[in-house]
């Protein structure tokens, strides 16, 4: 590319320097995954609590005014907010058993399999009976 031109009409030298990396600096940071989780439940558990008292105050105004006025929308917005507190409380437990199934950890499942197949005549099945149980006396 020729830069002559513009050196000309600016009046400086034109120095070409090679592109430079930037260097990435690794950041290191201690992480404490149980302590992270631990801080997260709580702090979702407090939202859940906070949710759920402001619902059931909205609620109660919510029900006076449904009351006060007999309009039908009125109680039809008592209705919806009775379903979003519910659900609110439905998360809420729901948070307890995920808490409780990550402090207990993965489980072990233990399978027994007890259904063993005989495949053949009854002549044989008879057969294999009689032998096993001479072997056991």
């Amino acid at each position: 590319m020729d830069t002559s031109g513009i050196e000309k009409s600016l009046d400086v030298a034109a120095e070409v320097l090679p592109p430079e990396k930037p260097k990435l600096k690794k950041k290191e940071r201690d992480i404490d995954i149980d302590k992270d989780v631990k801080k997260d439940y709580e702090y979702s558990r407090g939202q859940l609590y906070d949710v759920i008292e402001k619902g059931q105050e909205a609620l109660a105004g919510i029900i006076d005014v449904a009351n006060n006025t007999d309009h039908p929308r009125a109680f039809e917005v008592a209705g919806q907010l009775v379903k979003s507190v519910s659900d609110a409380t439905e998360k809420l437990i729901d948070l307890q058993k995920k808490m409780q199934d990550l402090e207990e950890g993965p489980k072990k499942n233990k399978v027994t399999n007890n259904n063993a197949l005989f495949v053949g005549s009854t002549a044989e099945l008879s057969k294999l009976l009689k032998q096993g149980l001479k072997d056991t006396k």
